[in-house]
């Protein structure tokens, strides 16, 4: 956690799994990365928003544990870190998902006159996106980017991505690559930029495609549940099997680690 922030919001901070998660609400976290978005001159703003598998895998590197842990806003995105915060003296009092946020976010900048920058999507897919956001939110101002295959947060393409993002001048950053791309490419903008001019980033994954209509999410009855995992499993078996039956059977485990360090 930034020092700034660690000072100024430890009330509003639950310490879990090695991460400072902050403690709000779904609409008190909108509220607070909108506020966020308007501030210009300050230091860009990163958020991350772990799940399960996010946990396990930041348990199995600890150097980007470390660099993940320095993101500015933390919000629990899985029902089971909202669960396991309960076994501190400040449980989480609901998730707050990148894929919620992307949607809130984008409503408010439409509202507010604030423009997006999207960096993600197949490539050559930034002409039908466009049409997909002029649909879905008319009015959004809204820049996009869709790398190759062969991105990588430290190659000439993000060289490239980050001198157009400068350019644009964002209030907010969504960068849709998968965990870590995503967190390596935001915490490099981050550590880069001498005067800010892109208020607020955030890692989040393909909440995009769930907010354009291009994958349908889970009723909000599974989401409540901690089910939305099994609908994504049902929804797309062969890729993300691994990441919910054999990377996600290890959070038991980093668990009960973690209940012994409550007790």
């Amino acid at each position: 956690m930034n020092v700034s922030n660690a000072d100024t919001n430890q009330h509003t901070i639950t310490h879990l799994f090695g991460l400072g998660i902050r403690r709000m609400t779904f609409d008190q976290a909108n509220t607070e990365l909108l506020s966020a978005a308007r501030r210009t001159g300050e230091k860009t703003q990163v958020v991350v928003t772990p799940n399960v598998d996010h946990i396990v895998r930041l348990d199995q590197q600890p150097v980007f544990k470390a660099l993940y842990a320095g993101a500015d806003y933390i919000f629990a995105d899985g029902m089971p870190i909202v669960w396991a915060s309960k076994m501190s003296k400040n449980p989480l009092p609901e998730r707050v998902t990148g894929a919620d946020l992307f949607v809130s976010l984008c409503k408010g900048a439409a509202k507010e006159g604030l423009s997006i920058f999207i960096l993600g999507g197949m490539p050559g897919q930034e002409g039908d996106l466009m049409d997909s956001f002029a649909r879905v939110y008319p009015g959004l101002k809204v820049n996009i980017l869709c790398p190759s295959m062969q991105f990588t947060p430290d190659g000439p393409e993000a060289d490239a991505a980050i001198r157009q993002i400068r350019e644009t001048q964002p209030a907010i950053l969504f960068i849709c690559l998968g965990m870590p791309k995503q967190e390596y490419f935001a915490f490099r903008y981050r550590s880069e930029q001498t005067t800010q001019n892109c208020p607020l980033i955030l890692c989040v994954g393909a909440a995009m495609e769930f907010a354009l209509g291009q994958k349908k999410r889970a009723p909000l009855w599974m989401q409540k549940m901690g089910l939305e995992w099994f609908w994504r499993l049902v929804s797309e078996p062969r890729r993300l099997w691994h990441r919910y039956t054999v990377q996600g059977s290890k959070f038991f485990g980093i668990l009960l680690r973690e209940r012994q360090h409550h007790k």
